[in-house]
């Protein structure tokens, strides 16, 4: 007799700074038709920052079942924000290349007052090569390079600019003794754009953090979706089980 495995609880995925969500594809793809999945789209055309992201965010959150909620990159503060507030439901948080602070010295270039010209050439074919070398590294095959560059036309020039200037005075490190879940960190070893201090200080202030390690670029669930899945998966396996009310 053949044992169906285990249902996992509902993933919900806030998406790095492009925000559209579309770079999702291969990772739901390798976790495959049977997981349940939600993935979170940030308009396009409005220059909102985190603090106007976040109710946004709050609003899709599943009401009537156990949920895990995955930030990628720019959404770690989010994530780690919401997860503070021990919303009804949440069973654990992962954070994937992501950062409780500005990241440093992965965006110094950003830092330094070039964000403004960096963000009007970012639909430039001047752009292209550099943005393929920073998120997705040697991973950058022809078919991850058109989904990013699609995915990047979507996104207003101005709306790019508040999201990465809020990049730079983001600091949530108060809020992750707050957290009460199980949380995991999918750290990229060869990732351009978040150092691994990054992740460290995440760990001094969530001590119980699940700090994994894989093989590829900053654009982690593009380049390495099946590592990414199986490592979600068994975090999500390992969850203890929710509580049922009376």
């Amino acid at each position: 007799m053949t044992v169906a495995p285990a249902r996992l609880p509902r993933l919900v995925l806030l998406p790095g700074m492009d925000g559209t969500g579309d770079l999702f594809a291969p990772l739901t793809q390798a976790l495959g038709p049977h997981a349940a999945i939600d993935v979170v789209r940030y308009p396009g055309r409005q220059a909102l920052g985190y603090d106007e992201l976040e109710p946004l965010v709050r609003a899709q959150l599943p009401t009537q079942q156990p949920f895990v909620l995955l930030g990628e990159s720019f959404s770690g503060p989010l994530a780690i924000s919401i997860a503070a507030s021990r919303p009804p439901g949440l069973q654990g948080l992962i954070l994937c290349c992501s950062f409780a602070r500005r990241p440093a010295p992965g965006l110094a270039l950003m830092r330094a007052g070039l964000i403004d010209l960096s963000m009007r050439l970012l639909h430039s074919k001047l752009m292209r090569a550099p943005m393929q070398h920073l998120l997705l590294g040697g991973s950058a095959t022809p078919h991850l390079s058109d989904m990013l560059q699609a995915s990047l036309k979507q996104v207003s020039v101005a709306v790019m600019t508040r999201r990465m200037k809020e990049v730079q005075r983001v600091d949530v490190r108060d809020k992750l003794p707050l957290v009460r879940v199980p949380a995991m960190y999918l750290q990229a070893l060869q990732d351009r754009v978040v150092p691994r201090r990054a992740a460290a200080a995440i760990q001094r202030g969530l001590s119980a953090l699940h700090l994994v390690q894989l093989d590829g670029p900053h654009g982690l669930l593009q380049a390495s979706p099946a590592a990414s899945a199986r490592a979600i998966e068994n975090f999500c396996r390992d969850l203890p089980s929710p509580s049922v009310s009376p």
